[in-house]
């Protein structure tokens, strides 16, 4: 799980060159720390499924958005009825007291704006301007004025509330800003408000905010509307962008999600007048959240993900009986035709699992209806005007899409050439389109070899779908993806997949796809690790170093930590690791221990690419190399499978690992023989990081991850490669000792090359080869293409290895961590703090004596 802003700049990393930021976060004016976390817990975000809903007045029907317009259906009933097409995406209607209106939040043309629905004739009109984000639009008892959340002027979500005049809303912010006293690290200093709710006087807002609030999104409060009214407290506990609360039509009781004792929400109860005790409403097993009550307050309606994506349940006040918002029949605002779509693949006809996205002629993907759409979180605003959705399909789909033409993309991994086409719908008709892929022309036995993993997934992280192993695997098998490691991971004060922990291989694991179920230990103090492989138990805490809770104290280090890993035989690494090369001496706030951890043996591998900057991470784990150290190359998405709204899909960062021909068997022998026998390889350095091209590298027969002793003096090593790419490439480099030892020339499409050469090369050393363009592809969802083999070393038996400059970086990165623990107030006992200071003192001699 990643902590910083992934769009940050570049700089002159190497050789003066650098790549160019083209892609840019989804609706990056809001100026809010981790734009991955309220992107997906609280902007709508496009699903199959139904979305936010409200109640019309009679209370028997519900509006609420699906695929990214607007429906209406009776509770009951299995009709849906469309109320808006477009243009761009609808999401989170409120309906007036008298029926005829409904506002709701439109995205299109990068930012979401309030629209007006009258409901007797169709007619939409857009409210609000400017180019922010409106979002949570809730209309006051009277139907006079409109409070909603909105960017607007700050970049930072407060609420607002106006009045109609004519086509435009005229409203402001009610409160001045605050910002906060306290550090917080996942949100702003400053405090926001979101969430609003109308007492049923029309003279105070229920809100969620976060004054002076470390963790969370805060508390919920009730406030009037005199910008300098005081908010008085009415539930205080830690929430996470999905509490939602709902005031009661009779003005005493509050309807909000909670996860309070739980991994997940369910809808709770408590009194407006504050400070009363909570009771549970749902007891769900998956994520219930948006509660509405009805104008008579005889039903709730909320959404669940109980069974993977979401539905509408309506519960019954008093006595809790439920039904849930089925949808048997969609009656389109259109006439709609029929898409019936097929992929094959090289001798597997019949349909092979792939990823899929669908653009249709009116601007807006579609996916099947019971598809997980999701959302790329970021896109090239020059190439596309919306971020990229798509879906996983088994191989065979069928979509309903308006009349004209359909652009479909296909991808399947990494080893496939993306397929394009573009059919024509016709109204009330069925269209059939099979696609083939193209495999690309890999040398002889290499697939058979080399298999891929993602060594940084999380299956469940709070998101609008409710993940599981099956369907893990089943994402894992769209990508061609050999393995997913799924990193069980802490968000705040719950543990969203803890059931699933195990040290076995999951059984859901299949000949071409193997599931198992590691850890990421969540130190953003000491940087984040990857646990693999883990025999025994789950460690716990899962972090240390958090602020005003009972760990935050700097111990463990992560030097600790990995070795507890390695009594349980996993394998360690450093995820996510930079988004800019490190500055030692001149960032006071560089509190990575990479370099300890790697000096004292502890690190295992290295993420490369991951979320982060690859170019930024490349330049830290080169200078590692010149040290002697030998971290693998392997990768990681950190993609949270169970969001709509994800850095993705899983396997876009992947390693390739030469672990040979084995079995592929799904007993639990056979699960646990083929997880060692890839994990092995990898420790062994015979990998290949990428999210784009393939990469094969010998030097004089060595693969990488051997050792090929060489004199001091140099000699003339036959070099022989390859590159395989499903986008264009810019650069295809053989590196040594961090710098560009040979450019190998790209022609034609720049997709394919073959090498064979000889090079001249010195021992201490490396060689790798590596590719990289400067620009985003929007076909590779990261912000550039970038791929690595990791290192041939090169070993010469009477010299030492001593790397200069680059000891030197480390010892001034060292010393600043040294300076930080000696002074750190949370320590909680002397020896916890010599230890610390012992281990770091150990890496410091060890970068001296390779000075």
């Amino acid at each position: 799980m990643f902590r910083r802003h992934w769009a940050a700049a570049l700089g002159a990393l190497l050789l003066g060159s650098a790549a160019v930021a083209d892609r840019h976060a989804v609706l990056s004016q809001i100026e809010v720390p981790h734009h991955y976390y309220y992107r997906e817990m609280y902007l709508p975000q496009l699903t199959s499924g139904p979305g936010s809903l409200a109640f019309m007045p009679d209370g028997r029907t519900l509006v609420y958005s699906m695929q990214g317009s607007l429906w209406k259906q009776a509770i009951g009933s299995g009709t849906a009825v469309q109320l808006t097409a477009g243009p761009g995406y609808d999401y989170q209607p409120d309906v007036s007291r008298d029926g005829t209106r409904v506002v709701f939040t439109r995205y299109l043309a990068d930012a979401m704006e309030l629209q007006v629905l009258d409901v007797r004739s169709g007619v939409v009109t857009q409210v609000t301007s400017g180019g922010a984000v409106n979002v949570e639009p809730r209309w006051s008892p009277d139907g006079a004025r409109i409070a909603w959340v909105s960017t607007a002027g700050t970049g930072r979500f407060h609420v607002c509330v106006g009045a109609l005049n004519g086509n435009q809303l005229d409203g402001a912010a009610v409160w001045p800003e605050r910002r906060s006293k306290v550090v917080r690290y996942y949100y702003s200093p400053y405090d926001h408000e979101i969430s609003p709710s109308w007492s049923p006087d029309g003279r105070e807002l229920l809100y969620v905010g976060n004054p002076e609030t470390i963790y969370g999104t805060g508390a919920i409060w009730r406030r009037s509307l005199e910008r300098d009214a005081e908010p008085r407290l009415v539930r205080e506990e830690e929430t996470t962008w999905r509490a939602r609360p709902d005031w009661s039509p009779d003005g005493k009781r509050v309807a909000y999600a909670s996860y309070a004792g739980r991994n997940s929400h369910q809808i709770w109860l408590t009194t407006a007048a504050g400070h009363g005790d909570p009771l549970a409403l749902t007891y769900g097993e998956g994520e219930a959240t948006g509660a509405r009550w009805s104008v008579d307050a005889t039903r709730i309606a909320y959404l669940s993900n109980d069974t993977g994506d979401q539905q509408i349940h309506v519960l019954d006040i008093p006595g809790a009986r439920s039904q849930v918002l089925a949808v048997h029949e969609r009656h389109y605002l259109h006439p709609m035709g029929r898409l019936d779509l097929v992929v094959d693949a090289a001798g597997k006809p019949g349909g092979v699992p792939a990823r899929i996205a669908v653009l249709a002629s009116d601007g807006r993907a579609y996916a099947p209806d019971d598809a997980w759409m999701r959302g790329d979180d970021g896109f090239d605003r020059s190439v596309q005007a919306f971020e990229t959705h798509y879906f996983q399909s088994p191989g065979h789909s069928m979509l309903t899409l308006p009349p004209g033409p359909a652009k479909i993309t296909v991808w399947r991994g990494l080893a496939n050439a993306v397929a394009r086409r573009e059919v024509v719908i016709r109204a009330g008709a069925t269209t059939r389109l099979r696609v083939a892929l193209e495999p690309l022309a890999l040398p002889a036995g290499w697939r058979q070899h080399w298999h891929s993993a993602d060594v940084h997934v999380h299956m469940n992280y709070a998101g609008t779908y409710r993940d599981n192993p099956q369907r893990l695997v089943e994402q894992a098998a769209a990508e061609d993806l050999d393995l997913v490691f799924n990193l069980v991971v802490n968000k705040e004060q719950r543990i969203p997949d803890i059931g699933y922990f195990s040290p076995d291989p999951d059984r859901a694991s299949t000949p071409s796809v193997l599931l198992s179920h590691g850890q990421e230990y969540h130190t953003s103090y000491w940087g984040h690790l990857g646990l693999l492989g883990l025999n025994d138990h789950f460690l716990l805490p899962g972090y240390a170093a958090y602020a005003n809770t009972a760990a935050a104290s700097l111990y463990p280090t992560n030097a600790a930590i990995a070795d507890l890993a390695h009594a349980q035989s996993a394998l360690v690494g450093y995820v996510h690791p930079f988004d800019e090369a490190p500055d030692p001496q001149h960032d006071a706030s560089l509190t990575s221990e990479l370099p300890v951890d790697v000096a004292l043996g502890k690190v295992d591998y290295f993420e490369l690419p991951g979320f982060s900057d690859h170019l930024a991470g490349a330049t830290v784990w080169h200078r590692l190399l010149n040290c002697g150290f030998r971290p693998s190359a392997a990768a990681g998405t950190d993609a949270m499978a169970n969001y709509a709204s994800m850095r993705g899909p899983v396997g876009l960062n992947r390693v390739y690992v030469e672990d040979g021909v084995g079995s592929h068997g799904t007993s639990l022998a056979e699960r646990h023989a083929r997880l060692d026998r890839w994990l092995h390889a990898l420790k062994a350095g015979r990998s290949m990081a990428t999210n784009s091209a393939l990469l094969g590298l010998t030097l004089d027969g060595h693969a990488p991850g051997s050792e090929l002793e060489v004199a001091a003096t140099g000699a003339d090593l036959h070099l022989q490669g390859f590159m395989r790419s499903i986008v264009p490439m810019d650069h295809l480099q053989v590196m040594s000792q961090g710098r560009v030892l040979l450019e190998i020339p790209l022609q034609g499409d720049r997709r394919s090359a073959d090498i064979d050469t000889h090079v001249h090369v010195a021992a201490p050393g490396w060689v790798l080869l590596r590719a990289w363009n400067e620009h985003a592809h929007p076909d590779v969802f990261d912000i550039y293409p970038y791929a690595t083999t990791n290192p041939v070393f090169l070993s010469d038996p009477a010299a030492a290895v001593h790397c200069g400059a680059d000891a030197d970086y480390f010892i001034a990165w060292i010393d600043r961590l040294a300076e930080a623990a000696r002074t750190h107030p949370a320590f909680n006992t002397p020896q916890e703090r010599q230890a610390t200071l012992d281990q770091i003192g150990a890496a410091r001699q060890v970068f001296e004596r390779r000075r």
